[in-house]
C-alpha cells in the first residue's frame, strides 16, 4: 500500500486546525460570563406586590460594556412597571432585563441597577448575568430560629372620625433584615404592615381602639407583642385648609426614592405633587400606580413627614398610564367618593387631573365642582399642548368649555413638553403658555387679564423630553422669569426624581434629566416663584 505523504500532511493540519478551533469555539461561553455580580433587594413592600431593585456590579479588573440580567418571576407574581432598563417577558414568568443606553458601561468597581413594580410577593430566581450567575441574586436569606426585637415607641394617633394612625419604632434581626411587622387591633387578627406606621381605616367615629405590634423576619421568626396603646376616633373630620401652593414639582411616588423629606432638606422646596392616582384591578378603587394601596405606609410616612416640616401635598389622578380613576368609576358621586378617599387619606386638599388619555368629561367637571363646594378643594387641570403657537389641543378646551358652564374655575396647567415647535425651545414654552392664556380668555370670557394669568401653571419636563427636545437651566430661568413678570398661579415641573445629573449625555430617563446639571438644580431654580 502507499500513502500520499501530501494528502497526509494536509489532513494532519486540517486536524490540527479543527483542534485549535474546536478549543476558541469551546472556551467561548466562558469568555461570555460576566465579571460581576446582580444582587436583588426589595426597595418597599406591601401586601400585594412590591418594589424590586437588582444591582448590577462590575468586580472585575476590566471594564463591563453592557450587562443583561435575566430572571424568572414564581407563578402568581407579575412585573408591571420598571425603569433603567429594556424589559422584556420571555413567558413562564421570564424576565430579560437589557442595560439602556447610559447605564451599561461600567468600569471596575461601579455599579448601575434597575427597578420594577411587582403585582405578587414572590421574588426572583434563576438569575444570570450576561449568561453567567448572577452570585445570589434573588435568593432569600437561609433560615434561623431567633426572633427579631419587640418593636417599642408604639403611638396611636392623627385621628379622623374613622381612621388612626400608628407607628412605632423598627425592629432589628439577627439576619440583618426585618420581613414586616403585624398589628393586632383589640386582640384580634393580626394585619400584616410593611413599614414602621400604618393607617387603620373602617373604624366607628368617637370610639377607642387598642393597638399592639409585633415584628417578623424573612423565615418566620416572630418576636412577642409590644404592649398595647390606646387611641380614639374624631367625631367628625377637619377639611384641611387649601392654602395657596406656588411651586409643586412632580415626584413619582411609586419610586423608592427620592422621597419627599430628602428632597425637602436637601432644598428646602416644600410642596411636591403626588403621582399619579389611578383605578385598580377592582375598578374605582384609587391606588397609586394602580397597584400600591391608598394607605401604603411608605407614602403616608413621607406626606406627614413633610408636614411636619411645613410642606404639602397635590394629589395628581390620570397621567401617561391608565387604568383611569376617572375611567373606572362608572358616576359623578362614586368618582367624587373616591376623590375624597384620596384627600382623606393623604390629608390634602388640592387635586390635580392629569389628562393624557380620554375621560367622560361631564362626569369628572360633576365630580371636580362638588369638590369645590363641598371641601374647598383647589382642583388643576394638567392639559396637553398641540403646538407652540396654538396652545391646548381641541380635547382640553372642550374639557374647559364644559367645566367653566359647570361654574368651575380650575387652575389650568398645560405639560410645556413633548409639542411642535421652531427656533429656540425656551422661547417655545413661553409661546405655547400665551397661546394658552389667550384660549382661556375665551373660555371665561367674563374674567380679567389678571384673573386669567392667576389662574394658569406651567409644568415643563426638565432635561431631555420624549420627543428630542431639551429643557436647560437657562431655558428653566427664562420660564421662571416669564412666569414672575406675568403673575401667573403655578409652576411645576416633571420631576423631582428626574432633577440630577446621574446620566448626563444619555436618554431619556424615569431617574435622570439626561444632560449635565448639579443635584436638584431645577428644584432650586423653580422654587424662588413667587407668583
Amino acid at each position: 500500500m502507499t500513502i500520499d505523504l501530501r494528502r497526509a500532511g494536509r489532513h494532519a493540519a486540517l486536524l490540527l486546525l479543527s483542534a485549535v478551533l474546536l478549543a476558541v469555539f469551546t472556551a467561548a461561553p466562558a469568555q461570555a460570563a460576566a465579571a460581576g455580580k446582580a444582587v436583588f433587594s426589595q426597595d418597599n413592600a406591601w401586601g400585594s406586590g412590591y418594589t424590586g431593585r437588582y444591582t448590577v456590579t462590575n468586580t472585575g479588573t476590566t471594564a463591563l460594556n453592557g450587562w443583561t440580567v435575566v430572571f424568572t418571576l414564581p407563578s402568581g407574581t407579575t412585573l408591571g412597571s420598571y425603569w433603567d432598563a429594556l424589559v422584556t417577558n420571555n413567558g413562564s414568568g421570564k424576565y430579560t432585563a437589557v442595560n439602556r443606553e447610559y447605564n451599561g458601561n461600567l468600569a471596575p468597581g461601579a455599579s448601575a441597577s434597575f427597578g420594577w413594580v411587582s403585582a405578587g410577593t414572590g421574588v426572583p430566581s434563576s438569575c444570570t448575568l450576561n449568561g453567567g450567575s448572577c452570585d445570589g441574586g434573588g435568593t432569600p436569606p437561609g433560615p434561623d430560629t431567633t426572633p427579631p426585637t419587640v418593636p417599642g415607641g408604639l403611638t396611636v394617633g392623627s385621628p379622623t372620625k374613622s381612621s388612626l394612625t400608628v407607628s412605632w419604632q423598627a425592629s432589628t434581626d439577627n439576619s440583618g433584615t426585618v420581613a414586616g411587622y403585624e398589628v393586632s387591633r383589640d386582640n384580634g387578627t393580626p394585619v400584616a404592615v410593611s413599614g414602621t406606621s400604618t393607617v387603620v381605616t373602617g373604624l366607628t367615629a368617637n370610639t377607642a381602639y387598642s393597638f399592639k405590634v409585633r415584628a417578623k423576619d424573612p423565615t418566620g421568626n416572630y418576636s412577642a407583642y409590644s404592649a398595647a396603646v390606646s387611641g380614639r376616633t374624631n367625631n367628625d373630620d377637619p377639611i384641611p385648609p387649601t392654602g395657596s401652593i406656588k411651586v409643586a414639582p412632580y415626584i413619582d411616588i411609586t419610586m423608592a426614592s427620592p422621597t419627599l423629606t430628602q428632597v425637602a432638606q436637601a432644598t428646602g422646596q416644600k410642596y411636591f405633587t403626588l403621582a399619579f392616582i389611578l383605578g385598580s384591578s377592582l375598578g374605582c378603587d384609587p391606588q397609586w400606580g394602580g397597584t400600591i394601596p391608598l394607605n401604603e405606609p411608605r407614602i403616608i410616612d413621607q406626606v406627614n413627614a413633610l408636614r411636619a416640616m411645613g410642606g404639602d401635598v397635590v394629589i395628581a389622578s390620570g397621567g401617561a398610564m391608565g387604568p383611569y380613576l376617572e375611567n373606572t368609576c362608572g358616576s359623578a358621586d362614586a368618582l367624587y367618593n373616591a376623590y375624597v378617599k384620596v384627600l382623606t387619606a393623604t390629608g390634602a386638599n388640592h387635586l390635580d387631573v392629569d389628562v393624557e388619555a380620554s375621560i367622560p368629561q361631564a362626569m369628572v367637571n360633576t365630580a371636580l365642582k362638588r369638590l369645590v363646594d363641598t371641601r374647598g378643594t383647589t382642583v388643576s387641570y394638567t392639559m396637553r399642548i398641540q403646538g407652540s403657537d396654538y396652545g391646548m389641543d381641541p380635547y382640553s378646551v372642550q374639557i374647559l368649555q364644559d367645566a367653566a358652564a359647570k361654574g368651575l374655575s380650575p387652575i389650568v396647567n398645560p405639560m410645556l413638553m413633548n409639542f411642535g415647535y421652531s427656533g429656540d425651545w425656551g422661547q417655545a414654552m413661553i409661546s405655547a403658555a400665551n397661546a394658552t392664556i389667550a384660549q382661556m380668555k375665551t373660555i371665561w370670557p367674563g374674567k380679567s387679564d389678571a384673573q386669567i394669568k392667576a389662574q394658569l401653571g406651567v409644568t415643563p419636563m426638565i432635561g431631555r423630553n420624549d420627543t428630542g427636545m431639551t429643557t436647560t437651566q437657562s431655558h428653566a430661568r427664562a420660564l421662571l422669569s416669564w412666569a414672575q413678570s406675568s403673575h401667573i398661579g403655578f409652576i411645576g415641573f416633571w420631576s423631582a426624581g428626574r432633577d440630577n445629573g446621574g446620566c448626563p449625555n444619555g436618554g431619556v430617563s424615569p431617574t435622570c434629566s439626561g444632560i449635565s446639571q448639579s443635584l436638584y438644580e431645577f428644584t432650586n431654580i423653580f422654587k424662588g416663584f413667587t407668583g
